[in-house]
């Protein structure tokens, strides 16, 4: 990656394509000029340290929004083994209801127990088969001329 520090103007450029998407429009928004984004903003994106810098915040967003098998796994193992909590409606008479914290039921902890299963393919029809010899082909048809 390219130590070249980058302008305000050029880091507000990649915050404004990384937010939408549009170089033209992102360019104007960090303060270029509308001929200047409408003719030459590809060349921002074409900038090493610019396109670096894009890169790198993307990298973040994405390990910070998205979640990642292992936090799925530990997440359907929590359910599992009732350490999640989820919301639920409970009558407390007169037709009064109030929020509360409940565990989870026994057919969400078997839901994230079949998950959990098809990820470690606990049950499954399909075999997986690995075959290591060598594949023969023995032509026994004869010629369609012999008929």
């Amino acid at each position: 990656m390219s130590k070249k520090k980058l302008s305000l103007k050029q880091q507000k450029f990649a915050d404004e394509y990384i937010i939408t998407g549009n170089i033209e429009q992102a360019a104007i928004k960090a303060g270029y000029s509308k001929s200047y984004a409408r003719g030459n903003a590809h060349k921002l994106v074409a900038n090493v340290s610019i396109k670096a810098y894009i890169d790198q915040r993307l990298e973040e967003i994405k390990s910070e929004k998205v979640a990642d098998q292992q936090e799925i796994m530990e997440y359907l193992t929590s359910v599992l083994r009732g350490e999640a909590k989820g919301t639920a409606l409970v009558g407390e008479g007169m037709g009064e209801q109030s929020v509360r914290q409940v565990a989870p039921t026994v057919a969400e902890k078997t839901s994230a127990a079949i998950n959990l299963g098809k990820r470690y393919a606990m049950w499954t029809e399909k075999q997986e088969v690995n075959v290591e010899t060598a594949v023969t082909f023995v032509d026994d048809i004869g010629d369609e001329d012999e008929a």
